[in-house]
């Protein structure tokens, strides 16, 4: 570490003892430093005998002592006046110090273009300071203008455009690169890594893999560098394949090769491999430096391990920021979000600095708790801390949408002074959405699309897409089909297919649905699912049938959810005796459990064919204890068939086991009395209500106006 200069002043009369001061104060301790200060110009006009008596060596050795930007300037210009310039290695020298003092390169730049004459070695400094600052594409338009000046390169200069390019992506320019290595150099191990890394980055992996299999003899940093590059570029096997024939050939890995091939295992979710990646850092003594411990800790949250990710972090031999985020986001991705707030605000813990991540994750737990008293604890954390990342900002829009504080959400968002990032304006959207807004959400994409601040991406359509089918906004949803063909989003995402058939079915386009469904390649369950439910809204049980067999021919196998939708078409069709087999088909065969929504809707199709006594009978014989949507569907049959008998028996078990806190039952039983004529007990049931302070909220309908705009109408709701 250098020692801290202190000033020395010469006053210097007569410039031929200059170069003989200058030498000795170079010689003596670097807590000396020069800085002539003039009594007048005159005084020191520079002469052949002065610079004579001052060596470039002793100057280079000077500029060593300057440790900021206003001194070294001070020094630059007494050189300049002095006539001291247009030594290769002094200005070589001033350059880079503007660059590392300072951090402008531009002014290293100038010194540059005023040098006289330039050597590989600067060139070298200058692209080395253009890296540092992350001026990417500057570094490679430096490499341009150094070629079309004939100087020479080495495989320094290489390696580093080669990153350059990588950093932004420009495959042309690394192309170029390439072309120079194959008729002009003999590059080493670095550089032919450096092509592998920056083909990879491009997402030219076939080209990265051309390059790799060219080599013979590939050592560790290749090989690391290919498996890389196909965990990056989503081709995690491939990976694998990789690393496995890498042991073959008796390479062993390093950090960096097992932290990529750990995170190839993440999105593969490969459980087995990652413990065996694991085992190999144990048993080859690589120590786990914070790198390799995020990323056997996602690892093991991917794969749903979290004890394994737990029984890792707390053997980590010196606990960091990032692994303790990764634990907290562990935590959250498994559904424990109450552990991960108890891991955020363990004193153990009280040292480490909460980074963005940190608190959007925390926010993240807080929202599927739906606390809302954490959750704006933790805001007021961040903003003491001066946490503004965009993931910060991000999940803070979805803790208040979800904790259904939809009016902190909004000032959140419109006090956003960027409105650039698209998860922003998705996040706002969905909270309007799940929070009975779909008009409201339908306005908001609006705006996004005529501001133009950000671009919709395919998040973006499948929330619009569904606003707009429980609306019914056909037009909106059209408009969104047409974006989605224009921009190339349909093409390449299932996700947004998935939604643009349920909102054709929901809005009783069956054909259409059927179109988007059929031009489907590769269906998963979520798509037949969508399909078999389209049917069923419609009534058209017979045709949710043959396509849930058409499913199982296509050796599909039905999830859980599929038999909810299949069941839910026998429910509106009517189809009783279809709806007790593929009951039974559900639990016998393919063991599954059924869930409080199979039981429901095994209740309401058996409620809605006036088959009330076996309805109430099977509610009796569930293994678990009815919830209100079970009663309320068995109490809208008895409504329906004027069973007022077995109603009031199921309003007893009701009230005695759930005592509910919506009015929609309070309407239901009101309703069933007035049927019966029983105004006493009607009386009964609106005082409760008035006294729990419950109120039914009306109904609405939607009707489209002026290309797409929803408006909502408002209509009295159905209380007797």
């Amino acid at each position: 570490m250098k020692h801290r200069c202190s000033l020395l002043l010469l006053q210097i009369r007569h410039l031929s003892g200059f170069g003989q001061s200058l030498r000795h104060y170079c010689s003596s301790s670097p807590r000396l430093v020069v800085i002539p200060q003039l009594h007048s110009r005159k005084a020191f006009l520079p002469s052949e005998a002065y610079r004579a008596g001052v060596s470039s060596g002793c100057l280079y050795s000077l500029l060593g002592f300057y440790s900021d930007i206003d001194s070294l300037k001070k020094v630059h210009c007494f050189l300049i006046v002095s006539g001291l310039t247009g030594d290769l290695m002094l200005d070589t020298k001033l350059a880079s110090l503007y660059g590392s003092l300072g951090g402008d390169v531009s002014l290293a730049r100038r010194v540059f273009d005023g040098m006289p004459r330039s050597d590989l070695y600067s060139w070298k400094v200058m692209l080395r300071l253009y890296f540092l600052e992350e001026c990417f594409s500057e570094v490679i338009e430096f490499y341009n203008l150094m070629r079309a000046r004939g100087t020479g390169h080495d495989n320094v200069v290489l390696s580093v455009v080669l990153k350059a390019c990588s950093k932004v992506s420009d495959v042309d320019e690394g192309r170029k690169v390439h072309c120079h290595i194959l008729k002009e150099s003999s590059p080493d191990s670095f550089v032919v890594s450096g092509l592998v890394d920056m083909y990879a980055k491009c997402s030219e992996i076939e080209s990265s893999r051309g390059v790799f299999d060219e080599v013979l003899e590939k050592n560790v940093v290749l090989w690391t560098a290919m498996i890389s590059g196909y965990v990056q570029n989503n081709c995690p096997e491939e990976g694998l394949v990789l690393f496995n024939r890498m042991r073959e050939e008796l390479v062993e890995g390093n950090e960096f090769t097992l932290g990529s091939l750990i995170t190839g295992c993440s999105k593969l979710g490969a459980l087995h491999q990652g413990k065996c990646a694991h085992g190999y850092l144990i048993k080859n003594g690589i120590e786990l430096n914070s790198y390799l411990a995020t990323a056997l800790l996602d690892m093991y949250a991917k794969c749903g391990k979290v004890e394994d990710a737990r029984t890792v972090f707390n053997e980590l031999p010196c606990m960091d920021l990032v692994s303790w985020t990764a634990m907290i986001v562990g935590y959250v991705q498994n559904g424990l979000p109450s552990v991960a707030l108890e891991l955020f605000r363990d004193k153990r813990w009280i040292l480490l600095s909460p980074n963005s991540i940190t608190i959007a994750s925390s926010l993240a737990a807080c929202a599927q708790l739906s606390d809302l008293k954490v959750g704006k604890s933790i805001h007021g954390l961040g903003i003491k801390l001066g946490i503004d990342g965009s993931e910060a900002r991000n999940a803070l829009l979805g803790m208040y949408a979800k904790c259904q504080v939809m009016d902190d959400a909004c000032l959140i968002f419109e006090s956003l002074s960027n409105k650039d990032d698209i998860v922003s304006w998705n996040s706002m959207i969905s909270g309007l959405l799940h929070n009975g807004l779909p008009d409201k959400a339908l306005e908001l994409f609006q705006r996004l699309r005529s501001e133009e601040s950000a671009s919709p991406d395919s998040v973006t359509l499948v929330i619009v897409l569904s606003a707009s089918a429980s609306i019914g906004a056909f037009q909106v949803g059209s408009s969104i089909h047409a974006y989605s063909i224009k921009e190339g989003i349909l093409s390449e995402n299932i996700h947004v297919k998935t939604a643009l058939l349920n909102f054709y079915a929901k809005c009783g386009e069956t054909e259409s649905a059927r179109a988007i469904f059929d031009g489907i390649d590769l269906k998963n369950t979520i798509t037949w699912s969508a399909m078999i439910g389209g049917y069923g809204i419609q009534g058209d049980g017979p045709e949710s049938l043959s396509l849930f067999n058409d499913m199982l021919k296509e050796e599909v196998k039905p999830s859980e959810v599929i038999f909810t939708t299949i069941l839910s078409a026998f429910r509106h069709a009517g189809m009783v005796e279809e709806g007790w087999k593929y009951f039974k088909k559900m639990c016998e065969e393919y063991k599954f459990d059924p869930s409080m929504k199979h039981y429901a809707s095994m209740v309401d199709l058996l409620s809605r064919a006036g088959r009330l006594e076996d309805a109430l009978d099977f509610m009796e014989g569930m293994p678990v204890e009815p919830d209100l949507g079970l009663f309320g569907a068995f109490l809208h049959g008895c409504g329906l068939y004027s069973r007022f008998d077995l109603g009031e028996r199921a309003i007893e078990k009701m009230m005695k086991s759930h005592h509910p806190d919506e009015a929609c039952y309070y309407v239901l039983m009101s309703n069933l009395y007035a049927s019966d004529g029983r105004w006493g007990q009607v009386n009964q049931m609106r005082e409760l209500m008035d006294r729990l302070r419950l109120r039914k909220s009306p109904g609405y309908s939607t009707m489209e106006m002026d290309a797409g705009n929803c408006f909502s109408l408002q209509r009295a709701a159905a209380v007797v």
